[in-house]
């Protein structure tokens, strides 16, 4: 009873925490290493090919790449704190795209339909806040020695923007994912061959943005530690995903998503520099709030579709006898 309590509960909320944490960790270290002048272009392909190769000894995707392409470029153009908030327009993004391809109903009428479509729109809203409007600084590091230069009003637009198309990118991902583990359900092999693809996507891309051989000659630095951690993360996150929504669903994973505002804004702010804005703290709280409420409607509508496919055993002897 307490394995089974372990591997079904303790096991996932340690996964889900452990990738925010992680995942906000790699941000800050892309972060560091791009000031030292690395490529966001070669950190991809490092990153594919050391998933892969982790990955292959255990055993989709142009959207993919591309939303790499654009968070990272993004993240350097603003800031992790920034990545992590925007982050949160995921569900809202995919509600919007399954609507689109006809794949969820909407029914005005309903209150879980309401609860998605209004927080959707706060979603939404929240991140206009956050990217067109900084307001009065509210915290700054104290330590100036670790202080980069802080991102124009400009570069934080077109961060914000960059890591909007990202997280629409990712969301398409996921929609696919999530056919491909209903035809497939073998997390191991569809991580590894998901690494391998973008490995193989982002090579030559990559190659043709960054011409320089000498640029992919990685040299003892923070840039190291970044593409290595990055490797390491990207093996662990996508292999732990997809366990994750095979056991516990889509509503589960996404729960967590909020935490990484925190803990982004917190380790930014240590290791960066980085100063947070009020306008960056009332668009976290609204768009947590949309995000919240369309997970809250897909939640109770799952509820209802397992409730109304359950035959109650009475019902059933009655039908044999």
């Amino acid at each position: 009873m307490a394995r089974r309590y372990c591997y079904n509960d303790v096991l996932p909320l340690t996964a889900m925490v452990a990738i925010e944490c992680t995942n906000v960790g790699l941000n800050v270290l892309f972060k560091k290493a791009t000031s030292k002048g690395m490529s966001y272009f070669i950190f991809i392909t490092y990153t594919y090919a050391i998933g892969a190769l982790l990955l292959l000894p255990l055993s989709f995707l142009f959207p993919r790449f591309f939303a790499q392409v654009c968070a990272y470029t993004g993240i350097d153009y603003s800031n992790p704190t920034l990545a992590s908030t925007i982050s949160n327009l995921s569900p809202a993004f995919t509600f919007i795209l399954a609507v689109l391809f006809r794949l969820e109903r909407v029914a005005l009428r309903s209150s879980t339909s309401q609860a998605k479509i209004m927080g959707t729109i706060a979603s939404i809203s929240g991140a206009l806040l956050v990217v067109l409007y900084k307001g009065p600084q509210v915290f700054s590091s104290p330590s100036p020695s670790s202080t980069l230069l802080q991102p124009s009003y400009s570069n934080w637009v077109i961060g914000g923007i960059l890591l909007a198309v990202a997280y629409l990118l990712f969301s398409i991902r996921y929609i696919i994912q999530t056919q491909v583990m209903e035809i497939y359900p073998a997390e191991l092999l569809v991580a590894l061959f998901y690494n391998i693809c973008g490995a193989i996507i982002s090579a030559p891309v990559s190659l043709i943005a960054e011409s320089e051989l000498s640029s992919w000659m990685l040299r003892p630095s923070v840039a190291v530690i970044a593409v290595l951690y990055s490797g390491v993360l990207q093996a662990f996150s996508t292999f732990a995903i997809s366990w994750g929504l095979h056991l516990k669903g889509p509503v589960y994973i996404a729960i967590f998503k909020p935490v990484s505002i925190a803990i982004a804004a917190f380790m930014s702010a240590i290791f960066l520099g980085d100063s947070l804005y009020l306008g960056s703290i009332i668009g976290a709280i609204i768009i947590s709030i949309g995000f919240y409420a369309v997970i809250w409607g897909k939640a109770k509508e799952d509820e209802r579709t397992t409730s109304s496919s359950k035959v109650p055993l009475l019902k059933v002897e009655e039908n044999v006898e």
